[in-house]
């Protein structure tokens, strides 16, 4: 992203409030509008074209650098090789966290399971059909790492330990978007 933790480069918005916004779309199944009918509640007056466009830019690379992090935790060793679709954001968070390990993109060579994609799918509805398979892939790509991120699955996890898993995503996401908690 930026060196500079509190700003982005060319936005008049502080970081706090475009990864605010950025985590608003896609933890919750809520339209760019609703976004943008929250942030005016709160005083901040910014469109749903430049939400759009935050979502779009910020969103995918939150989600994959995220995705390599937690990827990487559970290994015991160092890969040689990284394998990944061809994702544009996968070689971004690669050459920032693994700069040494050899990088691969193929649709053919990364063919993992499928998972449930009902939170998805009513998200589809909701934004009433994708337009084009770009912009699918777009928000598809941000939308999974960021929705699971936020969505345990509480109903297989005790109470304590929901809370613990929800503190953990938001200082996960507090840490990769560069910014500090509001006391």
């Amino acid at each position: 992203m930026t060196s500079d933790p509190s700003t982005y480069a060319g936005y008049r918005f502080p970081a706090e409030i475009i990864s605010h916004a950025v985590w608003l779309y896609h933890v919750f199944s809520l339209s760019l509008r609703d976004v943008e009918l929250i942030l005016a509640e709160r005083g901040v007056t910014v469109t749903h074209e430049s939400i759009r466009n935050w979502c779009r830019k910020f969103g995918s690379e939150f989600a994959a650098k995220r995705f390599f992090k937690r990827l990487l935790a559970g290994l015991k060793y160092k890969p040689r090789r990284l394998v990944t679709d061809g994702l544009r954001s996968h070689g971004v968070a690669q050459r920032e966290l693994l700069p040494e390990v050899r990088h691969r993109s193929s649709r053919y060579l990364n063919n993992r399971a499928e998972n449930s994609h009902r939170p998805t799918r009513r998200r589809e509805r909701q934004m009433q059909r994708f337009k084009s398979p770009e912009q699918a892939q777009r928000f598809l790509s941000a939308h999974s790492m960021i929705y699971g991120q936020f969505r345990p699955r509480r109903h297989l996890i005790a109470a304590g330990e929901y809370r613990r898993a929800r503190t953990k995503a938001f200082r996960s996401w507090q840490q990769e978007t560069c910014v500090q908690a509001a006391c």
